[in-house]
């Protein structure tokens, strides 16, 4: 049971007669009178234990825009039902109206519209609704929790979406230039030209010569379509924040822009996003719409505060392909992590595969390197400057060692980390 602030008030009412004329009788009556509005309204009060709910909601959302959960409700009793429903989104929901006010005639329904902002990527859960019924004084209420467990997921906003037609356009100028770039002979056959002296014999296509009663060579060219393997790192240190978002979603972010812009140039691209176990697995070989595949995978991923099992890797590369690929390791270049975890790995990489390191670069640190106003701000400029240092240090390691490095602030690094991939497309190295 519930009571309402009309009811308060008429408790406050109530006390007028007791100033005035004190005494026992005075107080049963005032007292008698609030039980008998109590009960009226309780009985005549529809049961919110008869109401019939169904809810609907979108498959997905991306996170910015907005999205409806829609409950259905049906009045079973034989009593009008008065009542505020309210739906028990969690607070990153951004339910806006989950309180309700409804009226409901026996045996009839009624739809409750839910605004919902997300605020955070993931799977967001509601298990119940609440219904508050007053009776027809609006005194008191009973009040009941149905069962109505609900999920949306909230996939990631792929803001880097906006840069994916200029480096299209640039991906295509690289047609018709690509294969004069490359070295060799080439393994992808090309066509069928009559034989002129000094080519290779063993170009000849002995079939096509029976045919055409003349010798006729086959011509290569140079294989442009090529694997491409994003590892996304998911450990401890993916929850950095950086700005306003994790370096897990810069990182998901550059990765949808760099699959789908590979996909699109026609190369066959798997992601593992990988801790100490592999928490998502996408490749555009095994499903029809590869980013709809990634963004439904990546959703609900969250760092995982672990160290990264950095060994385990190249095996996870090894399942994913046997032949020489782009390999990208999304992950992190902080000293520690990276000396013991990353140097190793991608050095161990470079020496089969073309290999990129991308990771997220703090502006924060680089404004703190030049402020030097106070003794305070002092010390952290030479903090910032020695992590800058050391961070330098480790990416002309990995340079050293033949893997590209790609460090940028958050807004930069999926533009960037694309345009290294058009440039070994370019050069020939994939």
């Amino acid at each position: 049971m519930a009571i309402s602030g009309r009811f308060f008030f008429l408790a406050l009412a109530a006390l007028v007669p007791i100033i005035m004329w004190p005494g026992v009788v005075t107080w049963l009556l005032s007292l008698a009178v609030l039980i008998l509005v109590l009960l009226f309204d309780l009985i005549f009060s529809a049961s919110p234990r008869l109401v019939a709910l169904r809810r609907s909601l979108p498959a997905g959302v991306r996170l910015g825009d907005q999205s409806v959960s829609v409950l259905r409700l049906a009045n079973e009793s034989k009593k009008v039902l008065r009542a505020w429903v309210k739906d028990g989104w969690q607070p990153s929901a951004g339910a806006s109206n989950a309180l309700s006010s409804i009226r409901i005639q026996p045996g009839e329904r009624a739809t409750v519209s839910v605004l919902l902002s997300p605020s955070r990527r993931g799977d967001l859960l509601t298990h119940h609704v609440s219904i508050r019924s007053f009776g027809p004084l609006g005194m008191a209420a009973r009040q009941s929790t149905i069962s109505a467990p609900g999920r949306l997921r909230v996939l990631p906003p792929f803001s880097s979406k906006r840069h994916l037609p200029s480096k299209l356009r640039k991906l295509r100028e690289l047609d018709g230039r690509a294969a004069v770039q490359l070295r060799g002979a080439g393994t992808e056959f090309d066509s069928l030209r009559d034989y002129v002296r000094g080519d290779d014999v063993r170009s000849i296509d002995w079939r096509a010569t029976a045919r055409r009663q003349e010798v006729v060579v086959r011509t290569w060219r140079p294989e442009r379509d090529r694997r491409v393997v994003i590892v996304l790192d998911t450990s401890r240190t993916s929850a950095t924040r950086i700005e306003d978002e994790t370096a897990l979603d810069t990182g998901i972010e550059a990765s949808l822009l760099l699959a789908v812009l590979a996909e699109r140039g026609g190369d066959r691209v798997s992601l593992v996003a990988y801790d100490r176990r592999v928490r998502a697995k996408v490749s555009s070989t095994g499903k029809g719409n590869m980013l709809n595949a990634m963004v439904q995978s990546l959703a609900p991923l969250e760092p995982e505060l672990i160290e990264l099992n950095a060994s385990a890797i190249t095996g996870q590369i090894r399942d994913v392909t046997a032949h020489r690929a782009l390999v990208v390791l999304v992950t992190s270049l902080d000293a520690g992590a990276a000396e013991d975890n990353l140097i190793p790995l991608a050095s161990a990489l470079a020496q089969k595969h073309v290999v990129v390191v991308a990771a997220v670069r703090d502006p924060a640190v680089d404004q703190a390197r030049l402020d030097r106003s106070s003794t305070t701000t002092t010390y952290r400029a030479a903090a910032a400057e020695h992590a800058l240092n050391r961070r330098a240090a480790i990416t002309a390691v990995l340079k050293q060692a033949g893997v590209e490095v790609v460090d940028a602030p958050p807004q930069e690094l999926p533009p960037q980390l694309a345009d290294m991939y058009i440039r070994l497309k370019a050069a020939g190295r994939l």
